[in-house]
Protein backbone atom coordinates (compact mmCIF):
# COMPACT_ATOMS: atom_id res chain seq x y z
CA UNK A 1 0.00 0.00 0.00
CA UNK A 2 1.27 3.38 -1.27
CA UNK A 3 0.33 5.19 2.17
CA UNK A 4 2.51 8.30 0.39
CA UNK A 5 0.46 8.78 -2.83
CA UNK A 6 -2.84 9.14 -0.35
CA UNK A 7 -4.34 12.10 0.70
CA UNK A 8 -4.92 13.24 4.38
CA UNK A 9 -7.78 12.39 4.12
CA UNK A 10 -8.19 8.99 2.19
CA UNK A 11 -5.87 8.39 5.35
CA UNK A 12 -8.01 9.70 7.65
CA UNK A 13 -10.79 7.32 6.92
CA UNK A 14 -7.91 4.33 6.35
CA UNK A 15 -7.24 5.08 9.94
CA UNK A 16 -11.02 4.45 11.55
CA UNK A 17 -10.90 0.64 9.94
CA UNK A 18 -8.02 -0.33 11.43
CA UNK A 19 -6.93 -2.38 14.62
CA UNK A 20 -3.89 -1.31 17.01
CA UNK A 21 -2.08 -3.66 16.23
CA UNK A 22 -1.85 -3.08 12.59
CA UNK A 23 1.86 -2.92 11.11
CA UNK A 24 0.27 -0.26 8.77
CA UNK A 25 0.59 2.12 11.99
CA UNK A 26 4.33 2.06 11.71
CA UNK A 27 4.41 3.44 8.14
CA UNK A 28 2.07 6.06 9.12
CA UNK A 29 3.99 7.40 12.20
CA UNK A 30 7.09 8.26 9.58
CA UNK A 31 4.41 10.85 7.60
CA UNK A 32 5.32 14.10 8.62
CA UNK A 33 1.93 15.64 7.60
CA UNK A 34 0.05 17.60 10.51
CA UNK A 35 -3.14 15.83 9.20
CA UNK A 36 -1.94 12.37 8.94
CA UNK A 37 -0.17 12.75 13.09
CA UNK A 38 -3.48 14.13 14.19
CA UNK A 39 -5.66 11.52 12.90
CA UNK A 40 -3.08 8.87 14.01
CA UNK A 41 -3.26 10.60 17.82
CA UNK A 42 -7.21 10.85 17.55
CA UNK A 43 -7.07 7.09 16.63
CA UNK A 44 -5.64 6.07 19.95
CA UNK A 45 -7.42 8.33 21.64
CA UNK A 46 -10.68 6.80 20.59
CA UNK A 47 -8.74 3.48 21.60
CA UNK A 48 -8.38 4.44 25.52
CA UNK A 49 -11.79 6.15 25.50
CA UNK A 50 -13.09 2.74 24.44
CA UNK A 51 -10.88 0.91 27.06
CA UNK A 52 -11.75 3.19 30.03
CA UNK A 53 -15.73 2.91 29.10
CA UNK A 54 -15.68 -1.11 29.05
CA UNK A 55 -13.32 -1.09 32.29
CA UNK A 56 -16.03 1.53 33.61
CA UNK A 57 -18.70 -0.92 32.91
CA UNK A 58 -17.27 -3.71 34.09
CA UNK A 59 -17.11 -2.13 37.54
CA UNK A 60 -20.63 -1.73 37.21
CA UNK A 61 -21.40 -5.29 36.99
CA UNK A 62 -19.29 -6.64 40.45
CA UNK A 63 -22.50 -7.28 41.81
CA UNK A 64 -24.49 -8.77 39.25
CA UNK A 65 -21.41 -11.58 38.32
CA UNK A 66 -21.27 -11.87 41.86
CA UNK A 67 -25.27 -13.32 41.92
CA UNK A 68 -24.51 -15.04 38.70
CA UNK A 69 -21.75 -17.30 40.12
CA UNK A 70 -24.14 -17.80 42.72
CA UNK A 71 -26.73 -19.26 40.48
CA UNK A 72 -28.70 -16.54 40.54
CA UNK A 73 -29.74 -15.41 36.71
CA UNK A 74 -32.66 -13.23 36.70
CA UNK A 75 -31.15 -10.18 38.55
CA UNK A 76 -33.85 -7.07 38.78
CA UNK A 77 -32.40 -3.73 39.25
CA UNK A 78 -34.81 -1.66 41.00
CA UNK A 79 -35.08 1.82 41.14
CA UNK A 80 -36.93 5.40 41.47
CA UNK A 81 -37.56 9.12 40.36
CA UNK A 82 -39.87 11.83 41.66
CA UNK A 83 -39.73 11.54 45.37
CA UNK A 84 -38.72 15.51 45.38
CA UNK A 85 -41.17 17.22 43.34
CA UNK A 86 -44.11 19.15 43.78
CA UNK A 87 -46.47 17.81 41.44
CA UNK A 88 -46.81 14.37 39.41
CA UNK A 89 -46.31 10.52 40.88
CA UNK A 90 -43.46 8.92 42.03
CA UNK A 91 -42.04 5.95 39.14
CA UNK A 92 -40.05 3.00 39.80
CA UNK A 93 -38.98 0.94 37.40
CA UNK A 94 -37.74 -2.91 37.21
CA UNK A 95 -35.22 -4.11 34.80
CA UNK A 96 -33.46 -7.62 34.21
CA UNK A 97 -30.86 -7.15 31.82
CA UNK A 98 -29.38 -10.32 30.01
CA UNK A 99 -25.82 -11.74 31.23
CA UNK A 100 -23.91 -10.66 28.06
CA UNK A 101 -25.38 -7.14 28.27
CA UNK A 102 -22.96 -4.03 27.33
CA UNK A 103 -24.15 -0.42 26.94
CA UNK A 104 -20.61 2.04 26.70
CA UNK A 105 -21.47 4.81 29.11
CA UNK A 106 -24.61 3.49 31.20
CA UNK A 107 -24.30 5.19 34.54
CA UNK A 108 -26.83 6.96 36.77
CA UNK A 109 -29.50 8.70 35.11
CA UNK A 110 -28.70 11.95 37.18
CA UNK A 111 -25.06 12.20 35.35
CA UNK A 112 -26.44 11.52 31.98
CA UNK A 113 -27.82 14.25 29.17
CA UNK A 114 -31.75 14.25 28.15
CA UNK A 115 -30.64 12.88 24.99
CA UNK A 116 -28.14 10.34 26.18
CA UNK A 117 -31.06 9.14 28.25
CA UNK A 118 -33.23 9.03 25.93
CA UNK A 119 -30.77 6.77 23.92
CA UNK A 120 -29.78 4.65 26.56
CA UNK A 121 -33.50 3.97 26.98
CA UNK A 122 -34.65 2.39 23.70
CA UNK A 123 -31.67 0.74 23.71
CA UNK A 124 -32.39 -1.48 27.32
CA UNK A 125 -36.01 -1.30 26.12
CA UNK A 126 -34.91 -3.60 23.59
CA UNK A 127 -32.08 -5.95 24.86
CA UNK A 128 -33.76 -6.09 28.46
CA UNK A 129 -34.69 -9.57 29.47
CA UNK A 130 -37.67 -7.82 31.21
CA UNK A 131 -38.99 -4.16 32.28
CA UNK A 132 -41.33 -3.73 34.58
CA UNK A 133 -42.96 0.00 35.73
CA UNK A 134 -44.48 1.35 38.84
CA UNK A 135 -46.31 4.41 39.39
CA UNK A 136 -47.81 5.84 42.41
CA UNK A 137 -50.21 9.30 41.59
CA UNK A 138 -50.29 12.31 43.85
CA UNK A 139 -53.27 11.35 45.64
CA UNK A 140 -51.82 7.98 46.97
CA UNK A 141 -48.75 9.93 47.90
CA UNK A 142 -50.94 12.07 50.09
CA UNK A 143 -52.56 9.29 51.99
CA UNK A 144 -49.62 7.06 52.69
CA UNK A 145 -46.63 9.41 52.23
CA UNK A 146 -43.60 9.40 50.12
CA UNK A 147 -41.52 6.79 51.60
CA UNK A 148 -44.20 4.22 51.58
CA UNK A 149 -45.77 5.55 47.96
CA UNK A 150 -41.91 4.87 46.97
CA UNK A 151 -41.91 1.31 48.26
CA UNK A 152 -45.38 0.54 46.58
CA UNK A 153 -44.21 2.03 43.27
CA UNK A 154 -41.11 -0.49 43.37
CA UNK A 155 -43.66 -3.83 44.22
CA UNK A 156 -45.53 -2.87 41.04
CA UNK A 157 -42.14 -2.23 39.27
CA UNK A 158 -41.40 -5.82 40.33
CA UNK A 159 -44.83 -7.56 39.69
CA UNK A 160 -45.14 -5.70 36.10
CA UNK A 161 -41.82 -7.80 35.13
CA UNK A 162 -44.00 -10.40 34.10
CA UNK A 163 -41.31 -12.72 35.01
CA UNK A 164 -39.78 -13.93 39.02
CA UNK A 165 -36.45 -12.26 39.62
CA UNK A 166 -34.49 -14.57 41.30
CA UNK A 167 -32.77 -12.19 42.93
CA UNK A 168 -33.27 -8.25 43.86
CA UNK A 169 -30.80 -5.05 43.57
CA UNK A 170 -32.53 -2.15 45.41
CA UNK A 171 -31.23 1.39 45.17
CA UNK A 172 -31.58 2.46 48.94
CA UNK A 173 -34.45 0.66 49.96
CA UNK A 174 -35.47 -2.88 51.47
CA UNK A 175 -38.83 -4.16 50.27
CA UNK A 176 -41.31 -6.68 51.76
CA UNK A 177 -40.90 -9.13 48.93
CA UNK A 178 -40.64 -12.91 48.62
CA UNK A 179 -37.76 -12.44 46.38
CA UNK A 180 -33.61 -12.39 48.15
CA UNK A 181 -32.56 -9.18 47.76
CA UNK A 182 -29.77 -6.48 48.64
CA UNK A 183 -30.35 -2.62 49.02
CA UNK A 184 -27.28 -0.31 48.20
CA UNK A 185 -26.73 2.68 48.71
CA UNK A 186 -26.38 4.80 45.47
CA UNK A 187 -26.49 1.73 44.08
CA UNK A 188 -27.38 3.43 40.57
CA UNK A 189 -23.56 4.59 40.53
CA UNK A 190 -22.72 0.84 41.75
CA UNK A 191 -25.05 -1.58 39.54
CA UNK A 192 -25.56 -1.51 36.11
CA UNK A 193 -28.98 -3.61 36.65
CA UNK A 194 -29.94 -0.20 38.73
CA UNK A 195 -28.33 2.04 36.68
CA UNK A 196 -30.69 0.86 33.66
CA UNK A 197 -33.36 1.10 36.01
CA UNK A 198 -32.93 4.73 36.89
CA UNK A 199 -33.31 5.71 33.51
CA UNK A 200 -35.67 3.78 32.70
CA UNK A 201 -37.92 5.57 35.31
CA UNK A 202 -36.43 8.67 34.74
CA UNK A 203 -37.43 8.51 31.14
CA UNK A 204 -41.12 7.41 31.37
CA UNK A 205 -42.05 10.03 34.17
CA UNK A 206 -40.01 12.51 32.18
CA UNK A 207 -42.26 11.90 29.05
CA UNK A 208 -45.47 11.81 31.57
CA UNK A 209 -45.03 15.41 33.01
CA UNK A 210 -44.34 16.54 29.59
CA UNK A 211 -48.09 15.03 28.80
CA UNK A 212 -49.25 17.26 31.75
CA UNK A 213 -48.01 20.47 30.47
CA UNK A 214 -50.11 20.36 27.79
CA UNK A 215 -53.20 19.09 30.15
CA UNK A 216 -52.21 21.40 32.70
CA UNK A 217 -50.12 24.79 31.30
CA UNK A 218 -48.52 27.58 32.83
CA UNK A 219 -46.54 25.30 35.26
CA UNK A 220 -43.48 24.44 33.31
CA UNK A 221 -43.95 20.95 33.90
CA UNK A 222 -42.08 20.07 30.83
CA UNK A 223 -39.04 21.45 31.91
CA UNK A 224 -38.65 21.38 35.64
CA UNK A 225 -40.69 17.69 36.26
CA UNK A 226 -42.72 18.84 39.10
CA UNK A 227 -39.85 20.63 41.25
CA UNK A 228 -40.18 23.98 42.42
CA UNK A 229 -39.20 25.89 39.94
CA UNK A 230 -39.95 29.83 39.68
CA UNK A 231 -41.73 29.11 36.98
CA UNK A 232 -43.57 26.36 39.07
CA UNK A 233 -43.95 28.96 42.02
CA UNK A 234 -45.48 31.50 39.60
CA UNK A 235 -47.75 29.18 38.24
CA UNK A 236 -49.22 28.34 41.32
CA UNK A 237 -49.58 31.69 42.33
CA UNK A 238 -51.64 32.30 39.05
CA UNK A 239 -53.48 29.60 38.77
CA UNK A 240 -54.05 27.51 41.86
CA UNK A 241 -53.08 23.56 42.74
CA UNK A 242 -53.95 21.56 40.27
CA UNK A 243 -54.88 17.28 40.36
CA UNK A 244 -51.45 16.03 39.94
CA UNK A 245 -49.90 18.49 42.85
CA UNK A 246 -48.95 16.23 46.21
CA UNK A 247 -50.99 18.48 48.47
CA UNK A 248 -49.28 17.17 51.26
CA UNK A 249 -45.89 18.85 50.23
CA UNK A 250 -44.88 22.45 50.90
CA UNK A 251 -45.69 24.60 49.77
CA UNK A 252 -48.64 23.22 48.08
CA UNK A 253 -50.20 22.78 51.24
CA UNK A 254 -50.16 26.69 52.39
CA UNK A 255 -52.62 27.16 48.75
CA UNK A 256 -56.10 26.90 47.98
CA UNK A 257 -57.32 25.63 45.28
CA UNK A 258 -58.43 28.04 42.76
Amino acid sequence: MELNNMTVKEIKTLVEQLEEEDPIFEQLQKDKRKGVQKAINDFYRKQQRLIKEREDFEKLTAFEKKLYGEGFSLIAGIDEVGRGPLAGPVVAAAVILPQDFYLAGLNDSKKLSQSKREEYFDVIMKEAHSVGIGMIEADVIDSINIYEATKKAMLQAILDLGCNPHYLLIDAMKLQTPYPQESIIKGDAKSISIAAASIVAKVTRDKLMKEYEVTYPGYGFGQNAGYGTREHLEGLQEKGVTPIHRRSFAPIKDYERK
